[in-house]
């Protein structure tokens, strides 16, 4: 198995990509790139906010749920619904 497993992730305009980091043989740690979308915000990782998951599907399901609330933070909207 890879390192790590990647997807791209949209939501509201905005672009990120969504990885999974194997830690170790049983865990991952969600990690998210803030590619595109809010004019004048640059390209940039998103910090980490949680601990390791216990499969990759985990991790990414968590690293998409930070990316909404990254959105919802950046757009004036702070509910972070999902």
């Amino acid at each position: 198995m890879h390192p790590y497993v990647t997807q791209p992730f949209h939501y509201r305009g905005h672009d990120f990509m969504c990885a999974a980091y194997r830690v170790d043989d049983e865990t991952f740690r969600p990690r998210v790139l803030y590619l595109r979308g809010n004019e004048g915000v640059q390209q940039v990782e998103l910090p980490q906010d949680s601990d390791a998951y216990a499969s990759s599907t985990e991790a990414l399901r968590h690293a998409e749920q930070q990316a909404v609330r990254w959105v919802h933070d950046h757009t004036g909207d702070g509910q972070g619904r999902f």
